[in-house]
């Protein structure tokens, strides 16, 4: 059972540790007694007060082999008070180290002069300064043969570049500073190599909104000009796709990168403007993701393309916060199957799409569970999450059967996180390199079984970790204990029986991560936006122009690459869905004012205006009369029609209504879908009915005087008549001769015919309906004030 603490994270005892560092003590006497009064603890505050600070810039090669040189080049800088005199940088070979947590140990105290081991190398090999003065620093570079090295078997072996020198306060020569890294030594090839997979993770932050250009290209509207810049040439992109096209591995991409490189070099992206305007984005940064993208398609050529799902959702937040929101799951499926189409259609090759992986590799079962979800049935764990419980002496492959068919891909954290913090400097990368390169080789040595080993590095690599990244590949790619294995086989190789296979649970899931997730309220809004876009395209005719973009914004919007970022995500979302909201506005109904209503009967329109480009259908206009014993729509009350307006017109629609009764009547007028969800805010207005107007009386008043005339005409006739039959008979005619029967006065005689309107007023006969007092109807819309079409 050799290293059964390795697997837990631990290192050697501080027991052990003091030991070693006591006898390193030893040899320094005149520091021994202030030193014997310090707790064990007090070497680490040692460190950073050492005199000198000691940087390892360079050492090549990382893996020497029998008749190579070594070269060792940095800088000493004097961080103290006094000038060191004598000064001298020396080479110090330690012992060969024999646990991966022996090189923990080292590496957490690579600075400290206390913790310095091994003995210095044959002093010929040194470099003297007379005086090292305050603030100082010196370069130096030392070359010294191998085999003055003194190295034993194969192996790991502590070494370290220290500098000697005495100063006025403690004249005597002592260790002022020290940097300690690993030397991997082997000599020959292994008899058994481990088989590592190295991800190189080509993944980026949010770059496109959902806005696109109205013409038929619908030109792309970025958040900013950020994605040209690490395309440019030096830019991390750039320098990932340069170092990853000579390198044997896995890239692991987001298709939602590609989507936007795309976009950039295929048409006139556009660029926000502090007015809300967009102005084109640079021909030049056209032209350097045309570049990128062809030189991408020759880097990945014949190598193993695993893609994200789109825009790389958060597996944890949607675990954790997402399933509670009905919905959110789909939207996983979806990314997942547009990733595929993706990448084959940018990069010309088929990806594998079924690996999920969970931020830095931490799992708990809800995680797994939504991983799966989606179809992918390998999730990429690390071995900091799911830790070894077994106590097996070894590193064990890292394909693990966790059940139901899926297979827990589990990264070793050692060799994962090498390359984390600044590689800015020299110093940082080349110790990230020797250490990388040290567990590599220790974990080889660990067991002569066959293993397959998977190296996940932080998602979103610098350009100078990227480059450190490189460096270390290639020494491991030409060393003798290592062969380079893709991920689906790493996947498949056969597992180890003692490995774990219990996934934690979710009480153990790291707080530093959950802090940095999505909450439930994100994914509600996702969803709530979701519906909205589901409203809208149902009235379009081509909805392919409104579906893609947004569709693609609101996987933007469960990206990993949010998190830490929770202002800028929230902008980012309120953006979609603030510009969904206006265009969907663009289909409205147009306010009318009051409207009147003379007569029994009347036609209303209203108007439902198109400001999209496109043509839109499939809704439906209804018109409700909140009072219908007063005003009906139609026969009812409420009418509806359906409604298809061109892209950019207006379209008025026609209401016929009947009155009942006088008064003021609100009416609504409310767009459907045709599957019945309203559409839009409704409008409202009051329609005055008044069935006798001023008009109406001047014409009844007309009638009756008309009645009035004819009537006095009749009676001036008959008068007249009268007269004359008087004259003609002459005196002795009485009054009563005039009703004997066949005079013609007499009740049964006719007077002389009148005209048809004269005589119709008698007729006994009910009348019928007359006419709907309407005029041809109008194709405008109302104004204010207007009497409605009659």
């Amino acid at each position: 059972m050799a290293e059964a603490a390795d697997f837990q994270g631990t290192s050697a005892s501080p027991a052990r540790r003091w030991m070693r560092r006591a006898g390193a003590l030893l040899a320094g006497a005149p520091l021994l007694a202030g030193l014997l009064q310090l707790p064990a603890a007090a070497p680490a505050q040692a460190a950073s007060s050492a005199p000198v600070s000691v940087s390892l810039d360079n050492l090549s090669p990382s893996v020497p082999t029998d008749g190579d040189t070594l070269t060792v080049a940095g800088t000493v800088t004097n961080n103290g008070k006094r000038t060191v005199t004598g000064a001298h940088v020396n080479l110090r070979v330690g012992p060969r180290l024999t646990t991966r947590s022996a090189i923990d140990s080292v590496a957490r105290h690579s600075d400290e002069p206390q913790g310095g081991t091994g003995t210095e190398v044959d002093d010929k090999y040194e470099e003297k300064f007379a005086t090292l003065p305050p603030g100082v620093a010196e370069h130096f570079s030392i070359s010294v043969p191998v085999d003055k090295l003194d190295l034993g078997e194969d192996g790991v072996y502590e070494f370290g570049v220290s500098l000697s020198g005495q100063t006025s306060a403690q004249p005597w020569d002592q260790m002022l500073g020290i940097r300690q890294t690993f030397l991997p030594w082997q000599s020959s090839e292994a008899d058994t190599r481990t088989r590592t997979t190295f991800l190189w993770p080509l993944i980026s932050s949010v770059h496109m909104t959902a806005k696109t250009g109205a013409g038929d290209l619908q030109t792309p509207v970025f958040l900013d000009d950020g994605l040209a810049k690490e395309l440019a040439p030096g830019g991390r992109l750039a320098q990932m796709v340069e170092l990853g096209k000579d390198l044997d591995v896995t890239w692991v991409i987001d298709p939602d990168l590609l989507a936007s490189v795309d976009a950039m070099a295929t048409g006139n992206y556009r660029l926000p403007d502090a007015d809300g305007t967009t102005t084109p984005g640079s021909r030049e940064h056209q032209a350097v993701a045309k570049q990128w993208l062809a030189g991408l398609q020759k880097a990945v050529a014949g190598k193993e393309v695993v893609a994200l799902p789109f825009a790389d959702p958060d597996l944890a937040s949607l675990a954790h916060s997402g399933t509670s929101v009905t919905g959110s799951l789909s939207h996983l499926k979806d990314a997942t199957d547009v990733a595929a189409t993706t990448v084959k259609t940018v990069l010309h090759v088929t990806p594998t799409i079924d690996f999920a992986w969970p931020v830095n590799g931490a799992v708990d079962p809800s995680i797994m569970k939504v991983a799966t979800s989606a179809g992918a049935d390998r999730v990429i764990a690390r071995s900091d999450s799911l830790q070894e419980t077994a106590g097996l002496p070894y590193t064990p492959s890292a394909a693990r059967p966790v059940g139901g068919g899926t297979t827990a891909v589990v990264a070793d954290a050692r060799l994962s996180r090498a390359f984390e913090g600044d590689m800015t400097k020299a110093g940082s990368a080349t110790l990230a390199v020797q250490r990388f390169l040290a567990q590599s080789l220790e974990l080889n040595a660990q067991t002569d079984e066959e293993r397959s080993v998977v190296v996940a590095p932080q998602r979103v690599p610098t350009a100078s970790q990227a480059q450190a990244m490189a460096a270390a590949l290639r020494e491991l790619q030409g060393s003798g204990w290592s062969q380079s294995q893709d991920l689906t086989a790493a996947a498949k190789a056969k597992p180890d029986p003692g490995a774990t296979t219990r996934i934690p649970s979710t009480s153990v899931y790291p707080s530093s991560l959950r802090r940095q997730e999505l909450p439930r309220a994100v994914f509600a809004q996702i969803a709530r936006t979701q519906d909205k876009l589901d409203n809208f395209q149902v009235i379009l005719t081509d909805r392919s122009r409104v579906a893609t973009p947004f569709g693609l914004a609101i996987h933007r919007e469960m990206s990993t690459s949010w998190r830490g970022s929770g202002d800028e995500a929230a902008g980012y979302r309120d953006g979609v869905e603030t510009w969904l909201d206006e265009l969907a506005d663009q289909v409205r109904l147009i306010d009318k004012s009051e409207t009147k209503l003379s007569g029994r009967s009347a036609t209303i329109p209203v108007t439902v205006q198109n400001r999209l480009v496109q043509p839109v259908g499939h809704l439906v206009l209804r018109l409700t009369s909140t009072m219908p014993t007063r005003l009906k729509i139609g026969d009812k009350a409420y009418y509806e029609q359906r409604v298809d307006v061109s892209g950019g017109h207006s379209q008025s629609v026609k209401f016929t209504t009947s009155a009942n009764a006088n008064g003021r009547v609100t009416v609504v007028a409310q767009l459907f879908t045709e599957d019945g969800q309203e559409y839009g805010a409704p409008v409202t207005f009051d329609v005055k009915v008044t069935e006798v107007t001023p008009t109406v009386m001047l014409v009844i008043g007309g009638g009756v005087l008309l009645l009035v005339l004819a009537g006095f005409r009749m009676y001036t006739q008959r008068k007249r008549a009268a007269a004359r039959q008087a004259d003609e008979e002459g005196p002795g005619t009485t009054e009563g001769d005039m009703d004997e029967p066949g005079n013609p006065g007499a009740p049964g005689d006719r007077l002389p015919e009148e005209p048809d309107s004269a005589s119709g007023a008698g007729d006994p006969e009910q009348p019928s309906d007359p006419a709907p007092d309407t005029a041809p109807e109008s194709a405008d819309p109302s104004g204010t004030g207007e009497r409605v079409d009659r």
